[in-house]
């Protein structure tokens, strides 16, 4: 089974300010450091590492080729990392990645290049349920209660039984993505995420695997904190 993993890594980081942004010298999120590595590195890494991975396709912005591929050369990986232009929306960035695939290219997952700590169990569960199944993601249950607003007033209360809060990777067959993004790009759908595509297929369900509430993405300054303190548990755990 041939599986490729797609990191969207054009965005901007405008959510990113502050301290964070300064001591880091960008408010770029994949490119910010953690102990003196991008934050794209690290979640490079762990898919690299994964045992159901065959290659990691980097989607960039034109001016960030050149420099991304040198520093992911250095890394001297044991599996295929191709870096590929992005476009100007996440959706765009996708689907220029998944126009390089080869033809025998089975599973796509696509991961946010700002998650760095998604572990190796996630990650294999819920690419074996998507090749079962045709579509998976991971999603957490929310453990805050999730209120209906409108116009700052309160209009119901959701039942979080029937709530997930939607993380990645996700991950489908090539032929199911593949057909989501052409419907898309027909009907001048802009989804929030790749699985939000792929439901508005007919006869399609998208199963939900268990996530954690470790696989964080980091959006806004305050999250750097918890990373660096989830990366020293990490290093604490491997060196134990």
């Amino acid at each position: 089974m041939k599986v490729s993993v797609i990191l969207p890594a054009a965005g901007l980081g405008t959510r990113m300010k502050g301290a964070a942004a300064e001591s880091t010298g960008t408010s770029r999120k994949q490119f910010m450091l953690l102990e003196g590595v991008p934050i794209l590195v690290h979640t490079v890494r762990k898919f690299v590492a994964c045992q159901h991975v065959s290659e990691v396709v980097v989607a960039l912005r034109a001016e960030d080729l050149d420099w991304v591929k040198e520093l992911l050369a250095h890394e001297h990986f044991q599996k295929p990392v191709r870096c590929v232009e992005g476009g100007d929306t996440r959706q765009h960035s996708v689907e220029n990645a998944l126009a390089s695939l080869a033809p025998d290219v089975e599973i796509v997952a696509v991961h946010d290049a700002v998650r760095p700590f998604v572990d190796a169990e996630t990650i294999s569960a819920v690419i074996l349920q998507a090749a079962h199944s045709g579509a998976a993601i991971v999603g957490i249950v929310p453990v805050d209660t999730v209120k209906q607003v409108q116009r700052h007033v309160v209009r119901g209360t959701l039942n979080r039984d029937r709530l997930v809060l939607a993380q990645t990777p996700q991950v489908f067959r090539a032929g199911l993505i593949r057909e989501a993004f052409q419907k898309a790009r027909e009907d001048g759908f802009v989804g929030t995420d790749e699985s939000s595509l792929v439901e508005r297929l007919e006869q399609v369900e998208v199963t939900v695997v268990t996530g954690s509430d470790r696989n964080i993405k980091i959006t806004r300054p305050s999250d750097i904190d918890l990373a660096e303190l989830f990366l020293a548990e990490e290093k604490e755990k491997v060196a134990g």
